[in-house]
């Protein structure tokens, strides 16, 4: 039943990835036809800010969220409910903080967005924070559902939302112009997706309505508060990491710079976004494995998944250093391209990150909040002063090679080193070991996939999908060649397979049925 959910999670989070990712091309393309690139560094920029207020999460929800396993496991509907009441009541204390302090920033604007013609500031601000406000309401039933490996049906929802929200914001923007009425669709949007899915779960689980008449155990209460004060500085840390680099190149570079840079971050977000719905979907799952099964097959599973993300990642990261630059061009023109160096940084550093997710999810599932506490705040402050000091030297390369720089000075090491000997009992150059092999093998296959791609020379629309079918192929036929024989591959494949067939005679008998009809 948990391999069931875990696909079905990630089949609906692929199907949604590939409505909204069509959608968004085509958003971002009107987008800039009819605001232009300086709307698009204030969009970025106001995102990041505004992602940098969550800090006051602090990490209540993980911390939460950790503790639902095993009383969902066990089916304990009182202390669920007590947990859920303590979710919502926290999650409502952290949307007034967070109010309170985006209105604290407002006097600070002006320095942080300089030399602009874009008009009404104060106001764009404004309807930012209040999207960033509102999704705190519903937060509890939507970790609710992901715990019991129900997230596709949040998925799908969301999947209804994001299509209506950027249908209509794509003809406000073709017809109109108006990028305050552009913003303001996105909270009517969120609070009616909030109403559906409270229903959606009340009418699911109508325990949760139940009236909470007991209190939290000492113990739990004890567990989550150590765990909390531990994921605060582990997020104050990681959200200066993740948010700081467009408030650097605004401050240090232009808005502008941000709006170019941006194309290429979302170009690559969905990528990351393509494997976060796999990974996000497993996450539970492993959760679950975590709270019930012995050290070795939780091993054995994490490295059917570390396989899983090096294919992944290697497949983005190669695909894009090949296509994106001739895809810039022919999408939107030369004038939106980056420096090769920058772009290599950016991949560099989403490769590392998505190799590192799979032990990073071993660590928060298993309750490994306490032992890194420091790393990501020290983190933090390392990448701020490189970035800060070069980029005002080498421009935006810095502000990535301080990220770089950070990254492997601390979490590329530590988080492996606490999981291998807290959770699997292994030597920690078991994992270093195979990362090196790892990285030898996409490094090589880069190349071997460049080469062939440089002998398609055009310009053009056809040049472009040449290459990419060269992607798509060379690297993967290496990786099958490579890995069919592995212990990870084969369980990979026989978790995937039956799935998948099914899926394929569920489509082919949907599509006999519409051929009966029409006869």
């Amino acid at each position: 039943m948990r391999v069931k959910y875990s696909m079905l999670n990630v089949l609906a989070g692929l199907g949604n990835q590939l409505v909204v990712t069509a959608l968004s091309f085509i958003s971002r393309t009107v987008f800039i036809s009819a605001l232009g690139v300086e709307y698009l560094g204030i969009n970025a920029l106001f995102t990041n800010i505004l992602l940098m207020l969550t800090l006051a999460e602090a990490g209540i929800g993980a911390s939460i969220v950790y503790s639902l396993y095993k009383p969902v496991a066990e089916e304990d509907h009182e202390k669920i409910n007590v947990l859920m009441k303590l979710y919502k009541k926290a999650y409502l204390v952290i949307a007034i903080i967070v109010l309170i302090l985006g209105l604290s920033i407002f006097p600070f604007l002006g320095y942080i967005v300089k030399d602009t013609s874009v008009d009404n500031i104060n106001l764009i601000y404004f309807i930012f924070l209040i999207n960033t406000v509102l999704p705190y309401l519903y937060l509890h039933k939507n970790s609710f559902l992901s715990v019991c490996q129900k997230n596709y049906i949040v998925t799908g929802l969301y999947s209804i939302s994001q299509i209506v929200s950027i249908g209509i914001k794509i003809a406000i923007l073709y017809y109109t112009q108006n990028y305050i009425l552009y913003l303001i669709i996105d909270i009517g949007v969120t609070l009616l997706t909030t109403l559906v899915l409270v229903i959606i779960v009340n009418r699911m689980y109508p325990f949760l309505r139940d009236k909470v008449t007991s209190s939290l155990d000492i113990e739990t209460r004890k567990t989550i508060t150590k765990n909390i004060k531990a994921i605060i500085l582990q997020n104050i840390g990681a959200f200066i990491i993740l948010s700081s680099d467009n408030i650097l190149i605004a401050t240090f570079v232009s808005v502008t710079a941000v709006g170019i840079y941006s194309n290429y971050k979302m170009l690559i977000e969905i990528c990351k976004t393509f494997t976060n719905q796999i990974f996000s979907n497993l996450y539970h799952s492993v959760g679950n494995l975590v709270a019930k099964e012995s050290i070795n097959k939780i091993y054995g599973i994490f490295n059917s998944i570390w396989l899983l993300s090096f294919w992944l990642h290697s497949f983005f990261s190669i695909t894009l250093l090949i296509v994106l630059e001739p895809f810039i061009v022919l999408w939107i023109g030369k004038e939106f391209l980056m420096n090769e160096g920058v772009v290599l940084l950016l991949l560099i550093l989403f490769f590392e990150r998505g190799m590192r997710n799979p032990v990073t999810t071993i660590k928060t599932t298993s309750g490994i909040f306490h032992k890194d506490r420091y790393v990501p705040l020290c983190q933090a402050v390392l990448n701020l002063g490189i970035s800060i000091i070069l980029v005002q030297y080498i421009g935006i390369s810095g502000v990535f090679i301080g990220t770089l720089l950070s990254t492997l000075v601390l979490p590329f090491w530590f988080t492996p080193l606490i999981v291998y000997r807290k959770v699997f009992k292994l030597p920690v150059r078991i994992y270093f070991q195979k990362y090196l092999y790892y990285f030898g093998l996409v490094t090589g296959t880069y190349f071997i996939t460049d080469f062939i791609c440089k002998f398609i020379n055009t310009v053009s629309i056809l040049e472009l999908v040449l290459k990419f079918l060269v992607c798509i192929v060379v690297p993967n036929l290496i990786f099958i060649v490579i890995f069919y024989k592995t212990d990870e591959f084969k369980h990979l494949y026989g978790v995937a397979k039956p799935l998948l067939i099914t899926l394929l005679m569920k489509i082919r008998g949907g599509l006999t049925i519409k051929s009966t009809v029409k006869e």
